[in-house]
């Protein structure tokens, strides 16, 4: 008898697949070999790998309007005039009602947190302590459809002093052993994502057409700009809200696309994705061995600074 999965845990095949790795002898592993020796260098033995995906359908209902609408409605940041009103950029984090993309980043934000939970999941069923060198992969299946996947190594700290919750970093091995040896353990993956939109203002039109002289299009950089500032303004607030010391940051990715909102009437949209790793200090070495790693601190003194 089959018995049907209710979403909750790990899939079947995945409880399976774990099951395999718990009683088998060879521990798989993603990380290259200096990673691999870096790990154990550090007091973690590498138990094996592991991963965490979800299929999710993202529909059309992920957005509303534009940024010459949500000026209208008092929305938006940004400068300048289209016919006498003010061309604003519209950000998802803003968390205007009628405006923004906020619920399609919503969507996005389920996709990556699900998909990393259930590769903890799976790390916590082989007897890890954390999930070390992900990599994070998004594929689009078409109709909609897209798998998050969270893929990595899964480690366990040697003798009695254990971290008190499973980790995730995206640091490879060898800088996790640095990070370690400099006093501090990551604590989690942390993603910050906006999606940010503004209508194109007759300015920005003639500064953007593909016969004009050499000028900045000033209303393609405030959108940038804007998208940019509120995707790290969310990777800070996910950071303190788990009550980490800082985030080593690992990847930023922006895409931008136009969208045709009637006859005439086109905006452009910018989505932007960064991704870090918060880490938290258990102690103080006089030498740091980690020259190499960004760590920002994530402070009220400091925080205007990242954005």
């Amino acid at each position: 008898m089959t018995t049907v999965w209710d979403g909750q845990g790990l899939p079947p095949a995945a409880m399976a697949r774990m099951e395999r790795g718990r009683t088998s002898e060879v521990r798989s592993s993603l990380m290259a070999v200096p990673g691999h020796v870096g790990v154990e260098g550090c007091g973690f033995t590498v138990v094996g790998e592991v991963m965490g995906c979800i299929v999710e359908q993202i529909g059309w209902q992920g957005w509303q309007g534009c940024g010459y609408y949500g000026a209208g409605f008092g929305g938006g940041v940004g400068y300048g005039t289209s016919y006498g009103v003010p061309a604003r950029t519209v950000t998802s984090g803003q968390g205007l009602g009628y405006v923004g993309f906020a619920p399609y980043v919503a969507a996005l934000y389920r996709g990556w947190d699900t998909s990393i939970y259930r590769m903890l999941l799976e790390c916590q069923s082989l007897g890890g302590d954390g999930v070390v060198d992900v990599r994070l992969q998004q594929s689009h299946l078409g109709q909609g459809n897209r798998e998050f996947m969270a893929l990595g190594t899964a480690v366990r700290a040697n003798g009695r002093a254990r971290p008190a919750r499973l980790f995730s970093t995206t640091l490879a091995g060898q800088d996790f052993a640095k990070l370690v040896h400099g006093g501090w353990i990551p604590a989690a993956i942390v993603i910050g994502i906006a999606v940010a939109i503004r209508h194109d203002d007759y300015a920005t039109q003639q500064q953007a057409r593909a016969w004009g002289y050499n000028t900045e299009v000033s209303g393609y950089t405030e959108l940038v700009n804007h998208v940019r500032a509120d995707s790290r303004a969310q990777l800070s607030q996910r950071v303190h809200a788990i009550g980490a010391d800082g985030a080593i940051t690992s990847d930023m990715t922006l895409g931008i696309h136009a969208r045709e909102q009637g006859e005439g009437h086109t905006d452009h949209v910018a989505e932007s994705r960064l991704v870090g790793d918060a880490v938290a200090r258990f102690h103080r070495e006089t030498a740091d061995p980690t020259r190499s790693l960004t760590v920002l601190p994530l402070d009220n003194s400091n925080r205007s600074n990242q954005r």
